[in-house]
């Protein structure tokens, strides 16, 4: 019974619910609701079944890990149209969420020397003087002890401005290469094909780990670096640093768009309807308060907010 399959509306519900009964602190209003969802339909009640089933099989990543697992929900139920199958289909499911999962924390993440949350921005200043900023869910690694001042990046993105404090030379590490700042002010993120990087103030030189060969970008450039080499050298877009200041700037970019940049300051879910994905938007919006800058988009746009849960909102025409 449990083998047959529930659809991906279905899963996705339970998910949310699994979501909002763990990290509630006061339940008692959520669980009466979740009751009488359970018990609207024999496929609800297989679909939690089937969740708790699968739960065990991946509660080795516990706490934060397990819930970043379950939030990859999105990605998943693009891959997997029914939970289902008898063991064979869990340990499936079981093995695709591992892989979203791991997609999404890089190795090193949870033994970093400094990370941030969902959500979370820190600001550090370095015994160099060097200002390091921390994106939402960032995880970095700072190594002053050698001939060179290091920091690791992860996972994330970070604000750098190089401090002058130590005469030593800084320089900023990914898995795609390292980035030797020319007394400057940059960006850094790490994306899924490679590391890029936006060059503020001054210069910075970029090399990548399969190359001997330097490339240096001057203020205004940004480029993407993958191991192998550098993509087209191109403009830094108006506003790339207003995350610094809790800030989400925007110019002309599709309504989905901004709302997966949004996501990423949020936990759970936030969805658009296809009928409204393709509207363009320009502005600031506070990444402090994502549900405020949702709010925000109600006067000038022909839309509504849907919340099924405050983990679960969908952008939909109004």
């Amino acid at each position: 019974m449990n083998a047959k399959p529930v659809s991906s509306k279905v899963l996705d519900a339970a998910i949310a619910w699994k979501l909002c009964l763990d990290d509630s602190a006061d339940a008692a209003q959520e669980r009466s609701a979740f009751i009488h969802w359970h018990a609207a339909s024999e496929e609800h009640a297989r679909a939690w079944r089937q969740l708790g089933m699968l739960d065990q099989r991946v509660s080795a990543a516990a706490g934060p890990a397990r819930k970043a697992l379950l939030q990859s929900r999105v990605s998943l139920r693009r891959r997997v149209g029914t939970l289902g199958g008898g063991l064979a289909g869990l340990l499936l499911v079981g093995a695709l969420l591992l892989q979203v999962g791991a997609g999404s924390l890089a190795p090193g993440y949870w033994l970093a020397d400094q990370r941030t949350g969902t959500g979370e921005l820190r600001t550090l200043r370095l015994e160099d003087g060097t200002l390091l900023s921390l994106n939402t869910h960032t995880a970095v690694d700072i190594d002053f002890a050698g001939e060179q001042r290091v920091i690791v990046l992860h996972q994330g993105e970070i604000s750098v401005e190089t401090g002058h404090a130590d005469l030593r030379p800084l320089l900023v590490r990914t898995d795609d290469g390292r980035l030797r700042p020319l007394g400057t002010r940059f960006l850094v993120k790490r994306e899924a094909h490679g590391t890029r990087l936006e060059v503020l103030q001054s210069q910075v030189a970029a090399m990548p780990s399969n190359s001997g060969d330097e490339q240096i970008l001057g203020e205004g450039q940004q480029v993407l670096m993958n191991a192998n080499g550098l993509g087209q050298i191109g403009p830094v877009a108006a506003g790339a640093d207003a995350w610094t200041r809790g800030m989400l700037v925007v110019d002309n970019v599709r309504l989905a768009d901004l709302l997966e940049a949004l996501g990423r300051y949020r936990s759970g879910h936030l969805g658009v309807a296809d009928e409204v994905a393709d509207l363009r938007v320009t502005g600031s919006f506070p990444l402090t308060d994502t549900d405020l800058a949702l709010a925000s988009l109600l006067p000038a746009l022909p839309v509504k907010i849907e919340r099924h849960t405050p983990w679960w909102v969908t952008v939909v025409a109004k």
